[in-house]
Parts: structure tokens; sequence; C-alpha cells
């Protein structure tokens, strides 16, 4: 069979996706979504998301291993790490502004890189098993509360108003946070999610390909 039906994620239309080329995209007609797209190297689809995932995973522990930035005051120097800053939110009494700063700049960039590494690993040779699909729901989960990029503005922000009182010196985490900002809009636009969910081995079709045939 060479097109299947599926359901738009953003207006419900049941439409069926041909077989694309490598390069295509194949768009809903009603609302312009992304249904599937076909990658330029169709030998292996999941290689490049693979290498920009795995490149994440390195940067984000950089990124939270490595103070964020330094300040220094009248000869006194400090310096913190992204969890170090939420750590200081905590014990100053502002324990919910720490728990969404550590959410959604540690947390979930972080499950959200652990799903996608098992996610791309386990589905780099098919069949993948079924597991595969609920850690997939959960990388797409976890994928909008990544905020990178607010608390990058939020700190960009922060260290302007605080130059007029202070030196300030960027740490290798701040150029971390940085790369993560660019790479997780990289690790979206290389993967195909239809893609993996292809290669997904399901219980029924297992047991379909077990079963006698019928004469």
């Amino acid at each position: 069979m060479d097109t299947e039906i599926v359901a738009c994620p953003d207006c419900d239309l049941l439409q069926q996706i041909p077989v694309l080329n490598p390069g295509d995209k194949a768009r809903c007609p009603r609302c312009g979504h992304v249904l599937a797209s076909a990658a330029i190297d169709s030998h292996h689809p999941l290689d490049l998301p693979l290498s920009l995932t795995l490149t994440a995973f390195i940067v984000l522990i950089i990124a939270n291993t490595t103070p964020l930035m330094g300040l220094s005051v009248m000869g006194k120097t400090a310096s913190t790490t992204i969890i170090g800053g939420a750590y200081e939110m905590w014990i100053n009494g502002e324990p919910l502004t720490a728990a969404v700063v550590a959410f959604s700049a540690v947390i979930a960039p972080g499950l959200f890189i652990l799903f996608m590494l098992i996610v791309l690993l386990a589905a780099r040779r098919p069949p993948a098993p079924h597991w595969v699909g609920e850690m997939l729901r959960w990388a797409q989960s976890m994928q909008p509360w990544s905020m990178l990029e607010v608390m990058m503005l939020g700190i960009l922000v922060a260290l302007i108003k605080i130059a007029e009182l202070a030196t300030v010196e960027p740490g290798i985490a701040m150029f971390a946070v940085g790369a993560l900002v660019l790479l997780f809009p990289a690790i979206m636009v290389s993967f195909n999610a239809h893609e993996v969910w292809m290669r997904v081995e399901w219980d029924h079709d297992a047991a379909a390909s077990q079963s006698p045939p019928q004469t």
C-alpha cells in the first residue's frame, strides 16, 4: 500500500500521506501543518537528529556544571551555575520562582534530550520496540517546557542592569546555553516523528507476523 491515512494533529483532518521523495514534505491542505517529511539522506534519516541530540547532551552537561557568570564588586567576586542560582532563590524565600527556573532550564531540557536519545537510538535499526512510542510522546510533551531562550533573554536583561553596578564576566555556561538555544530548534527541524512511528513494532503487528497463514 503506497499511502496511509493519518489525522492532522492541529485540525484533525483525515488524509492520506503518499510516498515522499528525499527532501519532500507533506502538509495538511486545511491548516498547512507539516504532517511528514522525508530526510535528504533516505538511507539514514535519523543520523542527523541523533548527532544534534548527542551534541546537545554534551553541551547541556557543560551548561549545568560550569559557572554561568561571574560578578566583581569592590574587589569581591562571586560566580554561580544555573542550578546554583535556582538554589539561591529557594533559600532566599522564592521557592516558586526557583522551582520554575529549575524545571524550565534544567529538568525539562534534560528530560527532552534524554527521551530523544532513547527514541533515536532505539529506532535507528527497525523494527523499534513498542515503548519507543511512549518515549516519543514524553519527549514531545517536555519540549514546550524547555524555555532556555526565555532564560537567556532574562539573563541578558539582567546583565544590562547589573553592568552599571558591577563588573560582569560571562562564564562558559553562558555560551553553552546560547548553543542549546540553537541546537533545540535544529533537532526539531531535522527530526521526523513520522519516520519513528513507522519503525515501531506494535504488539498487533508482531502477533500478525507470527500467526500462520490461512489456507
